[in-house]
């Protein structure tokens, strides 16, 4: 499973309206740095984001680490 997937299979498990999830990822930037481009329904990006920002948080920490085993830079925006 690459990076994409992941991110749109914890995002699906989040969210009511499914179908609405979208991935996109950039091309890697002068850095090395990858920008995954998570979209939700209006109504979900509350449950993506949780109280304080905590869950996209978590979501980002968990990309970061699958990310790091591959020897990929990542980063994760939520639109």
């Amino acid at each position: 499973m690459n990076l994409k997937e992941l991110l749109e299979v914890i995002a699906k498990g989040l969210v009511e309206d499914k179908d609405a999830v979208t991935v996109t990822a950039d091309e890697p930037n002068e850095e090395g740095v990858t920008v995954f481009h998570l979209k939700v329904a209006e109504d979900d990006v509350g449950r993506v984001i949780g109280k304080q920002g905590r869950i996209a948080k978590a979501i980002r920490t968990v990309i970061r680490s699958a990310a790091v085993k591959s020897g990929a830079h990542v980063m994760v925006e939520i639109d």
